[in-house]
């Protein structure tokens, strides 16, 4: 993966603000944003394990801004086995500070984050070290060393937490209670497969605060990993509300949430913080920035 910065025209960055985190934490839950790419027959992947380009340019800067507007960004130990991705922030003018805090989840420790991708970046400064969430156990002793040398730490949790109605799974609610202890208020889900239709689950669907797709013009076939989940009751839809698209490059972006209520979203005024990006003549003068520093959208009507 190319280790070039992007840029994320400020036009595009108004159509998201109304579904990303609010600046003030109400001291809840982290807000919890899901997002992927996904085909026209509603896959994220050929097969699991199998790496699939499905973003365009845009697209992907898109996926690196809201990493920037998120504490954190959450992914499972498939998606690290698989990829072994950068997990940072690549927009322009991005600091370490604001780069987003890499969570795994990894039960049974699978992953050597010692001599991941993620890790390198860390200790180069170019992103932060990764928590990775587990059950309590003694992980090989080499790997915490790396991983707490770097500024990252193993989340233990009771084995209590990974059971769930449907065998040994992590309760999200669980995830969330021990990423709020971190100090972590917003979360960006990525991936994989097994994550996504997890959190898409009924007992678990209340915590997703906004959903942002973007979909290939593409399908993939059968055999792919596919999004579907768990149907709710018999002949019930579980429907995206308050939705919006946008086009970017090939791709359609469709935004929208899966509660009825948006008190925590939806303001007459919603002002959100500018990334410290270099923006072209052109993009500052779509902006309308307040005394603060801070973009003031126009009144949000889904």
């Amino acid at each position: 993966m190319s280790d070039a910065t992007l840029r994320f025209p400020a036009s595009d960055r108004a159509v998201l603000e109304p579904y990303l985190a609010p600046i003030q934490s109400n001291g809840s839950l982290p807000f919890t944003t899901l997002t992927y790419a996904i085909s026209l027959d509603s896959a994220i992947a050929f097969s699991p394990g199998t790496q699939t380009v499905l973003s365009g340019p845009e697209s992907k800067a898109m996926t690196h801004y809201l990493r920037s507007r998120h504490e954190a960004i959450l992914v499972g130990v498939g998606t690290v086995l698989a990829d072994d991705p950068s997990l940072n922030c690549r927009i322009e003018g991005t600091t370490l500070e604001q780069q987003p805090r890499p969570i795994v989840v990894d039960p049974v420790v699978r992953w050597d984050c010692a001599k991941s991708k993620c890790l390198a970046l860390a200790e180069k400064g170019k992103g932060k070290a990764p928590y990775v969430i587990c059950v309590q156990s003694n992980p090989p002793l080499s790997q915490r060393k790396a991983l707490e040398a770097a500024g990252g730490k193993y989340i233990y949790m009771d084995f209590e937490d990974a059971m769930t109605e449907d065998g040994f799974r992590f309760s999200w609610n669980a995830i969330l209670v021990a990423l709020q202890k971190e100090g972590i208020h917003s979360i960006m889900v990525e991936g994989g497969g097994s994550i996504i239709n997890s959190l898409l689950a009924p007992s678990e669907i209340d915590l997703v605060s906004s959903v942002i797709l973007t979909i290939a013009p593409t399908w993939l076939g059968q055999g792919g990993v596919v999004i579907s989940p768990e149907r709710r009751e018999k002949q019930k839809q579980l429907r995206l509300q308050h939705t919006k698209w946008h086009q970017l490059g090939e791709d359609a972006i469709l935004c929208g949430t899966l509660r009825a209520n948006l008190s925590d979203l939806r303001r007459n005024r919603l002002t959100v913080p500018v990334p410290a990006i270099e923006m072209s003549d052109s993009d500052k003068k779509s902006e309308d920035l307040n005394s603060d520093g801070y973009a003031v959208i126009g009144k949000f009507t889904p």
